[in-house]
Parts: structure tokens; C-alpha cells; sequence
């Protein structure tokens, strides 16, 4: 505790008293994830600069503390959880600047701690937008957290990932200095441009803070696009929806096409309508470009009222977006027919309009209808094999019907597209538990003061972990590869020998002493 207890009083001088926090319930909060407790943190460091949050980071290396870098606190695997206790957790969330909107050059330069809804919220009012903009979470989840893990959703039907709009990052490596990427890795240049040489900006996407702390972020900007189109399918069968679903990713139409199986439509149902919230139909209403089709779609959704989906069906949805009305038409027409050829029935859009108008909303999601716990898991395989896997999936969990049953545990699972290659396959689990600090933190108040708190469950809790587990399995099989990897994806067992090595002399170049978020990837390390 001497070590620490020094390492305490640099930091403050390092980042200010108001930046180092040691109160016991500040570490267990960030000690855990959506889904788990990791070791306990010493203490938490938040630093108000990328200069400071270098010169922690260096400090702790000296005194040999591992570091755990944390941005929103949405992870569900581990990702900046330490298997033993100690070590520091280094919280970005005051880092939050957005540092440049360069209209001319079409980017922008955020610090890591910014949030996806207060990027997006800043660049409306130019017209101008991320091409990839954010996950569903972006209430919270940071972009410095969504380099490091790698995103699905907005605009990832079109764009990819959250990856492939990164032109330059600038990270903090173990040793305190900064290293910039892409064209800002001149000594004159400007991030610009993500090519210059080897692509050292792809290394650190999806590294999981193993490499170093990312402090900023440059993203490439793009127009707003002048109009969006939706449709909502409902398929009798997973098959038919997920052909539909992979068809449509191939004729790179849609910016978003994500779909539900019966049991993830059921939970939606039995939450709080927000069909019935008049602030919401108010957004889809003013969301429009002219007050007569706000006023069409607000009373379309109006009369559709929540009886537009079966909740025995597959329900697939997509939205399509462009500069031209014309054009947008043309492309809805086109991903309708190929719906209708899969055998979908067409249903009111309700659903992506709802999620268009009001894309970042309130993290209660995060918890079942009922105060459940919850949390996913993840898979992205190519479309050959996206029937398959899923099939698979299904049929692991009917080989679970019984103890799912037994400790109240449900499932569900989403299905999106990202670009015109990756199918991912999304189950997500629901039982009875009892929550975690970091749930009460995220959920608004007002929602969790309705629901009645669940005792700890630990069969329940052990079974879900047990069957996520047989699902990465099912996912290995079929060729997978997933986003926010942490400790909880088989990254470094599945790879080649020759990749691995790579990495973990890339590793060992970086970061000699293992002290940066040591044990993600599989990679080893101090923890």
C-alpha cells in the first residue's frame, strides 16, 4: 500500500486533488461492468487534460500500477475490468472537448470522453454528420469507447463500423508520450488523412485500450443527407428474415437494417409504450422536412398504435437515406421487393421512425422490463453463414428450455447488418438478479422507482454465464469475429501463430511492463 499511497499524492499533484478518487464506492462502481465485477480498483483517476492523462499514465507505469482505461462504462466483457484487485482505473469522462469542426477539410477532432449524442447534437446545426454516428447507447458510450471496442448501428449499414470513419487517433502509450496517427504523424501535418504509410490508425482500432489510452479522436464529417425512407417486414420464419436482412446489406441501400426474433419483440412490448409518449411522436412529427409529412407520419404512427407487429413474427426493419427524394424512393421501393420476395408481410415503420426521431435515449434498456438483469452477446459472420449460426444458436438454447425455465432466465436476439459483408447476430439474456451501482447510476430514477428490486441469483446468473459461453462457442464454429472483445471473446486462442506473435511484440514495443489494461485481448500482462 506504500507504492499506492505515493502514487496517490503524484497523481494529485499530476491531475488535481478533485482528480484522484479513492472513496470505496467511487472503485467498486468502477470495478464493474454491465455484466460483472472485476478486482477492486486502488483508486480512480480523472483527468481534465490529455496532457495530465498522459502523465498519469506514465507515472503508474514507474511505480509498476497496472492502468484500466474507462470511457461510458457500457462494456459488457470485461473490458476494463482487472481479474485480480488493484491498479487504477483512468476515467476519460472529463475529457470531453470537441476540439475542431473543420467544415472545409470535412473532419473533426473529439477527445475520448466525448459522447456520441454530444457529437452528433454539436454537428447538426452545420449539416453535417460522422458517416458512422454512434451506437444505441450514445447517451453514454464515448467515441474514444467506441474506437477502442468497435460499434454497430448508426449508419453502419452503409458505413461500416465505427473503425472505418476514424481518419487519426492520438494515444497515450506507457511511457507518457503521445503518438498521432495517420497524416497527423507528420511533424506539420494535419489529421486529415488516414493513409499515409502503413495504416498505424487501424491498430489502434478495436485494441481495447490494450495499446495505450486513446486521448483524441479525428473523424471524417459528411453532408447530412436531405431525406430517409424506412420499411418494417414481418417473416414467419428466421430464415426467410435473415435472407431478406443479407440481400438488402448487399446492395449497400439501407444505413441501418436491424431486426427482431419473437422474444426480443415480446420484452420491447412489455416496456413502457413509446408509442405513447407524446414527446416522441412530437420528434417524429418536427424530424421531417415539411410540417405535411410530419403531420402524415405522426398520425400514421398514431393510428398504427402498438398493433402493428405480431409478436409471433420476426419483425426486420431498415432505413435508406440520400440527397435526392427521388432516389431515396427508389431505394425503399427496391429493399421492399426484396422483403416481399423473402415472404415478408410490410407493417407499419413505426419502429425506425421512432428510432430515426430520437436516436440516443435513455439507458434503460439496460435492465429488463421488470428490474431483470440483462446482457448480450455478440457475433459477426459472414452472410453464408448467418442461417446456420443462427439456426445453431436456436438449437442450444432449446437444449437449455428446461433450466431456462427453472431460474426464470428469457432470451431474445437482434440481428444487423454492417457494410455489405457482416451479419451480426445479437442474443441477449434476461433474468432475475439483482442489479449492480452501475445500473442504479445509468437508468433514470424515475423508471427504476416503479420496479420492484430482485435478491442476488447467482444460479441464474451462473447459468447465463454458462450459456453465453456455448453460444462464443457456436460463433467460433461458424468463423465469427466480434466487437469489444475484453476478456470475454476467445481472441488470442483462435488466432493464426503467426498474428499472435505480431501482436504481442506490438504489445511488448508499446507497453514492455504489461501495465496497460493488462489481460484484454488475451494478451497477458501485469494485472
Amino acid at each position: 500500500m506504500g507504492v499506492v499511497k505515493a502514487l496517490t499524492a503524484e497523481l494529485a499533484r499530476l491531475v488535481g486533488e478533485d482528480g484522484v478518487v479513492t472513496a470505496r464506492e467511487a472503485r467498486e462502481h468502477h470495478s464493474q461492468d454491465v455484466w460483472t465485477t472485476g478486482g477492486l480498483v486502488d483508486l480512480v483517476v480523472r483527468p481534465k487534460t490529455q496532457e495530465a492523462a498522459a502523465a498519469a499514465l506514465a507515472a503508474c507505469a514507474r511505480a509498476g500500477v497496472p492502468v484500466y482505461p474507462r470511457g461510458g462504462g457500457m462494456s459488457y466483457t470485461a473490458g476494463y475490468l482487472g481479474e485480480r484487485g488493484g491498479g487504477m482505473s483512468l476515467d476519460t469522462s472529463r475529457l470531453t472537448r470537441i476540439v475542431e469542426i473543420d467544415e472545409t477539410d470535412r473532419f473533426v477532432r473529439v477527445e475520448a470522453g466525448c459522447t456520441w449524442a454530444a457529437l452528433h447534437e454539436a454537428l447538426k446545426p452545420k449539416g453535417l454528420r460522422t458517416p458512422f454516428w454512434g451506437p444505441l447507447s450514445g447517451l453514454a458510450s464515448t467515441i474514444g469507447g467506441g474506437v477502442s471496442q468497435n460499434n454497430a448501428f448508426f449508419g453502419a449499414g452503409t458505413h461500416g463500423p465505427t473503425g472505418q470513419s476514424v481518419l487519426s487517433v492520438s494515444v497515450a502509450l506507457a511511457d507518457g508520450s503521445i503518438l498521432r496517427t495517420g497524416s497527423a504523424g507528420q511533424r506539420a501535418g494535419s489529421a486529415f488523412f488516414r493513409h499515409d504509410g502503413p495504416d498505424l490508425t487501424g491498430l489502434f482500432v478495436g485494441d481495447c485500450g490494450a495499446l495505450g489510452v486513446k486521448l483524441e479522436i479525428t473523424l471524417r464529417l459528411v453532408e447530412m443527407p436531405a431525406h430517409e425512407a424506412w420499411g418494417s417486414f414481418s417473416f414467419a420464419a428466421p430464415d426467410a428474415m435473415a435472407h431478406a436482412a443479407s440481400a438488402m446489406a448487399r446492395t449497400g441501400l439501407a444505413c441501418e437494417i436491424f431486426g427482431f426474433d419473437p422474444g426480443l419483440t415480446a420484452v420491447r412490448m412489455q416496456r413502457a409504450s413509446i408509442l405513447s409518449d407524446a414527446k416522441t411522436l412530437a420528434k417524429v412529427v418536427t424530424g421531417q422536412k415539411t410540417l405535411l409529412k410530419g403531420a402524415v407520419e405522426g398520425a400514421r404512427m398514431a393510428l398504427a398504435g402498438r398493433n402493428f407487429l405480431s409478436q409471433a413474427d420476426f419483425n426486420l426493419h431498415f432505413v435508406t437515406e440520400g440527397h435526392s427524394r427521388v432516389g431515396v424512393e427508389d431505394a425503399r421501393r427496391r429493399l421492399a421487393a426484396i422483403c416481399e420476395r423473402e415472404g415478408g408481410k410490410a407493417v407499419e415503420p413505426t419502429i425506425p421512425k421512432v428510432i430515426r426521431a430520437n436516436p440516443f435515449t435513455p439507458l434503460n434498456t439496460m435492465i429488463g422490463p421488470n428490474a431483470e438483469r440483462w446482457v448480450p452477446v455478440h457475433g459477426i459472420v459472414p452472410h453464408s453463414q448467418a442461417v446456420a449460426c443462427w439456426a445453431a444458436i436456436e438449437a442450444y438454447f432449446a437444449s437449455l428450455k428446461d433450466r431456462f425455465e427453472a431460474e426464470g432466465v428469457t432470451t431474445g436476439t437482434l440481428i444487423t447488418t454492417l457494410g455489405e459483408t457482416g451479419f451480426l447476430i445479437e442474443p441477449v439474456f434476461l433474468w432475475p438478479d439483482a442489479l449492480f451501482a452501475l445500473h442504479e447510476e445509468s437508468v433514470e430514477a424515475n423508471y427504476l422507482k416503479k420496479l420492484e428490486r430482485r435478491p442476488a441469483n447467482p444460479a441464474a446468473t451462473a447459468l447465463v454465464g454458462e450459456a453465453r459461453a456455448g453460444v462464443v462457442d457456436i460463433f467460433t464454429r461458424h468463423g465469427g469475429v466480434h466487437f469489444q472483445i475484453g476478456r470475454t471473446y476467445p481472441f488470442a486462442k483462435t488466432r493464426r501463430p503467426e498474428t499472435l506473435a505480431l501482436l504481442r511484440s506490438i504489445k511488448a514495443a508499446l507497453d514492455p511492463d504489461g501495465i496497460v489494461n493488462p489481460g484484454v485481448l488475451g494478451l497477458g500482462g501485469s494485472s
